[in-house]
Formats: structure tokens, sequence, C-alpha cells
């Protein structure tokens, strides 16, 4: 087996190598321009779809863009530079917008195609990294995606000239979803069997455990009814409720866990003892989305929310994290 070098040397190579992406990827923020725009206007203006193309690396990148343009709005498909003059020039209509991705601006399968995609008069937006290329100077609109050097450490692999292409593709996309009003409604329509899909389109309410699924206790409720009424309705929590049903507590399974620790004589422990006052709590009518972030944004992780009903103390229901990702839209 081949021993590692330095650990220290491996990890720093690591951290210089984000660290010169990131710079570079600042760089390149300050070179978007009015050609931008035109970039923007073009795609806009066209009613039909964008199709990217690139080679190697630069062709992984346009793939991944498509695939993001497609998601947010802007249909986009992914033309192989070696396979275009094999019949997928098929997949064109008259004046479907072209964006080509090259690091040289001069990939001979990229320049040979540009007399064809003008045969569909397409317009050619260029993201590339030599602005004086034939690609650039055939181009409608040109993007610089140049970069001063590679990441790595031989400085030859694709790394930081890839990056840079990738986000003025996130970009093109960002721009394209304030410009088309896109909202996150449009994007959970896109995404109807991915977890981002749910939830955006699934409330609490929808996926909720309801009354008759939870653990009642009272105050005086003995720490022995407790476990018994959670064992019997195992959500990992347990409601504490006053005599109008109004909620006053919660109980959860880390909380009957430190009443063991802590005492060693539990029989005359209650649910008072032990209950959370101050607990977190979410509405029915809540994205799940929301629910996520409560839970999962903190600190501390917590798994379970009570469901509150509007302007009320009465708990309606209780949500798990378990339940947020194992929701299926209808």
């Amino acid at each position: 087996m081949k021993k590692l070098p330095d650990s220290d040397k491996l990890l720093q190579i690591a951290r210089d190598t984000m660290l010169r992406e990131a710079d570079a990827i600042e760089k390149a923020s300050g070179m978007i321009d009015d050609n931008f725009l035109e970039a923007v206007r073009i795609i806009l203006e066209h009613n039909g779809k964008v199709v990217l193309t690139g080679i190697g690396k630069s062709g992984h990148i346009a793939q991944k863009i498509a695939a993001t343009l497609s998601s947010t709005g802007t249909p986009s498909v992914f033309l192989h530079a070696a396979d275009a003059v094999h019949g997928d020039m098929g997949i064109y209509s008259p004046g479907d917008p072209t964006i080509l991705i090259s690091k040289s601006g001069s990939t001979g399968e990229l320049v040979r195609l540009i007399p064809l995609f003008r045969h569909f008069q397409s317009k050619l937006i260029a993201v590339v990294g030599n602005l004086n290329s034939p690609i650039a100077q055939d181009a409608d609109v040109v993007l610089n995606a140049s970069v001063e050097s590679e990441a790595d450490p031989l400085g030859v692999v694709p790394t930081t000239s890839t990056t840079v292409a990738l986000t003025i593709g996130d970009a093109l996309a960002s721009a394209l979803i304030l410009a088309r009003g896109f909202t996150e409604m449009d994007f959970a329509r896109f995404h109807p069997a991915g977890q981002l899909g749910r939830n955006l389109v699934l409330h609490v309410e929808d996926i909720m455990h309801r009354e008759n699924e939870i653990a009642w206790v009272v105050r005086e409720s003995s720490l022995r009814e407790v476990v018994i009424e959670m064992t019997e309705y195992p959500l990992g929590a347990a409601c504490v409720v006053d005599e109008n049903r109004n909620m006053v507590g919660l109980i959860t399974d880390g909380d009957v866990r430190r009443a063991l620790k802590h005492h060693e004589d539990i029989r005359t422990l209650t649910a008072q003892d032990i209950m959370s006052t101050r607990f977190t709590t979410i509405l029915p009518s809540s994205a799940v989305k929301d629910a996520v972030q409560i839970m999962e944004n903190r600190p501390t992780q917590i798994s379970v929310l009570p469901v509150m009903e509007a302007g009320g103390k009465r708990c309606m229901g209780l949500v798990r994290i378990h339940d947020l990702y194992q929701s299926r839209v209808s």
C-alpha cells in the first residue's frame, strides 16, 4: 500500500485548491457586465429551448447547467459536440440559442459546429476563457470565464476553469429566475418526486400525527404513567395538558432518560417534574420546509414539534423529523 504524504501537506493542498477556486469566482463576478444582460435577454425572448454544448470536462459542466436551467423554468438540453454531426442536431428548432462552453475557446469540435448552428438561426453565447479565440470571435455574446491558473498541484487539471464556468451558468439561472418571476411553487412542480419538491408542496397538517395518535398526560401523571403512554404512542414525545386541554408542557424521550439519570428514586416523579414548559411549536398551515428549518437550523436539533392551533393553546398534533423525510405527494 502506497504511503500517504504528510497529512499536513494534504490538508494544505486541499484548502489551497478551494481558496484558489473561490478567488477565481470572486474575480469572475467582477467581469459580469452588459454582455451578461444580453445573454439573459436572448434567452428570455426565445420561447423555445436553450441548447448547451461542450466536450470533455466542459461538456460535463454544460450538462449540469442545462439541468439547472430546465429545473428553474428555462427548458434546456445538452448536445454532445461529438454526437452533433451524427444526427443529434435534430434536437434544434429554428432560433434555439446555443451556449458553448470551452476554456480555450478553440475546441475543434465546437468550432466546426458554428456554421451548423447558424443554419438553425441560433444565437451563440460563448462561455470561454480566451476572449480572442475563434469561438469568442464568432459568438453573438461572450461571457468571460478566464482564469489565471488551474488550482491543482500540476496547474493543468480543469479545476478553477470548470468551477468558474459552472458559476456563470448558475448566475444565468439565478438571473432568469428573477426575470421570469419563477417561484418556489414553480420549482416544486418540476420536482414532484424529490425531497425539495415535497418540502415545498406539502404542509405540516398533511403529514402530522393527529390527536388520537398522540400520548397525552396531565401534570399529575406519574412517570410510570408517562412512560406507559409514550410506549403505547411511540412518537418520541408526550403532550402535557391542563383541564381545558390546553398544552402546558412537552415531555420527550430525552427528558425521560435525563430523569432516570438524575434521580435515584423515580417513584415520586410526575409529568410536571420532568416536562419542558418552553417548547418550540409550528402551525398546521406551515410548509414542510419551514418545519425542517425549525428542527434542523439550531445548535441542537429537535426531533418532534407540537402542531398548535392558530392563535390558541391547543395542540392539534405532532410532527417528527422522520415524518418530514418520509412524506410523499399523493
